[in-house]
């Protein structure tokens, strides 16, 4: 991008994957325990991944599948956080700073309380953000969708 971006940006979210049984769980780059993980090219971080289309969204900079395709073998089991931290230095380059994360993920089992200060910590050191910038909800479908994980994210940008 030629000019500098001025203003608050805001950009939204949101991935899904199937569960298979006897695939890992990974979320915000903390691996949970459960049965079920993602069918997925790279570690199906579904919360690294909707942050990261956020951000890329605020900043005008595509989508997640064209800066790190499923079709590219250096992605292969890749962790999400590796996504992160290459947008985070994408935004330093557009002069932009994160303000504020939102998500959420939706997810039947596991509970995710127990594991919810560490995927916060996990995106915020990936991000280079304090943790209070990251807000990391969880809810379940009701057993209306128990084999997939959601998630949905806002990212607020401002001008460095």
């Amino acid at each position: 991008m030629a000019e500098q971006l001025s203003g608050l940006r805001c950009g939204i979210g949101y991935d899904t994957h199937r569960l298979a049984e006897g695939r890992k769980l990974v979320l915000g780059g903390v691996e949970i325990a459960s049965a079920r993980g993602p069918v997925s090219h790279s570690d199906g971080d579904v919360l690294s991944h909707a942050i990261a289309d956020a951000l890329l969204g605020a900043a005008g900079l595509g989508d997640l599948g064209r800066r790190f395709p499923d079709t590219d073998p250096q992605w292969k089991g890749v962790s999400s956080l590796v996504f992160l931290e290459t947008i985070r230095k994408l935004l330093v380059a557009q002069k932009l700073r994160i303000q504020n994360i939102d998500s959420v993920i939706v997810l039947d089992e596991p509970k995710l309380a127990p594991y919810m200060d560490r995927i916060v910590d996990g995106i915020a050191r990936a991000l280079g953000v304090d943790g209070s910038q990251v807000s990391v909800k969880a809810k379940t479908s009701e057993g209306a969708t128990p084999l997939l994980a959601a998630a949905h994210a806002i990212a607020l940008l401002t001008p460095t």
